[in-house]
């Protein structure tokens, strides 16, 4: 029996961005977009040397949150699920910032392991290509972590969670992109090599029951690398087939590495607000598909989001 259709609200508290997505959904059907709605708060850059979240930081946050449960009230939405990654539930404080926004707010946002983002991101993957797609391959990079995650069925044998999020590299190892300048070159080769040696031993978990029938990338990061590699726009739609591969990517650095990130932002299909950390996600894209041996990888429109509400419709059906 079909589960009544329903509309459902994620809220994602991500290192970058606080992302509000609204769907009409129903068990074994496809979630309908709704309603998208974002707020660019660089929670991860609120993040001081002392490893604690700045007050700064989280009034934005709760100045968000509040924003979005209107949002989600005026979208009609009958639950929203919330929940907050890398960039909180690595602060000190984070646990703490946390009680303070469900006191001024009413949210509980629930913290996301990297694994279970892994796992979560790959259930919508493996929801989108299908079982056609064999076994499965799925990579992630987000603002401050990269998740990889590998299997034949819709729960991934492994998943993994790196630091090597495009934000989190671009602080590290590359300041002047990050002030709207050219990255160093030295600067980059050292991203690669600090990638290259946290990618190797996950590289060969991943690919300990042989090699995958299908790779595939998720995420902005990705889908920018991809559009600008020469991919079909967004305007295309979700349909259309896209892929990267690291013959463009390596293409891709080359030009990346010589002119300015505020240059960068002025390019179709890259968001002025993360054209910065183009440099360094091209690093580690690059790195992870050499560690992985992948020569190419499709774009799948689904992730974490698609994910959490596949996710609870599936709880739904498991309670009737």
């Amino acid at each position: 029996m079909q589960t009544d259709r329903m509309r459902l609200g994620v809220l994602d508290v991500g290192s970058n961005t606080v992302h509000l997505l609204v769907v009409d959904a129903h068990r074994g059907g496809q979630p309908t977009p709704q309603h998208d709605d974002r707020w660019l708060l660089r929670l991860a850059e609120h993040v001081g040397d002392d490893d604690l979240l700045s007050k700064d930081g989280e009034k934005a946050l709760i100045k968000a949150v509040r924003k979005a449960c209107e949002q989600a009230e005026k979208q009609g939405c009958d639950e929203v699920l919330a929940l907050v990654t890398s960039a909180i539930r690595e602060a000190g404080n984070g646990m703490e910032v946390l009680e303070r926004v469900r006191q001024r707010t009413g949210v509980q946002l629930q913290v996301t392991s990297g694994e279970d983002e892994a796992r979560l991101t790959f259930l919508a993957v493996r929801r989108w290509f299908g079982w056609s797609a064999g076994r499965l391959l799925v990579l992630d990079i987000g603002g401050g972590s990269l998740e990889l995650a590998s299997g034949l069925d819709e729960d991934p044998d492994v998943a993994l969670s790196l630091p090597l999020g495009g934000g989190r590299m671009t602080r590290r190892f590359l300041p002047e992109a990050r002030n709207g300048g050219r990255p160093d070159l030295r600067a980059l080769a050292a991203l690669d090599e600090h990638a290259a040696y946290l990618l190797e031993p996950a590289a060969k978990k991943l690919l300990s029951d042989g090699p995958p029938d299908l790779v595939a990338a998720t995420s902005k990061t990705f889908r920018t690398l991809a559009r600008l590699t020469g991919a079909a726009p967004y305007s295309a739609g979700l349909r259309a087939p896209r892929q990267l591969t690291q013959e463009g990517l390596v293409q891709l650095l080359g030009f990346v590495a010589r002119i300015e990130s505020s240059a960068l932002a002025e390019l179709q299909g890259v968001s002025p607000d993360r054209a910065h950390q183009i440099p360094g996600g091209a690093v580690v894209a690059r790195a992870a598909m050499r560690a992985l041996d992948v020569p190419s990888v499709r774009i799948c429109p689904w992730a974490l989001r698609e994910g959490v509400i596949l996710r609870r419709l599936d709880s739904l059906e498991e309670d009737r």
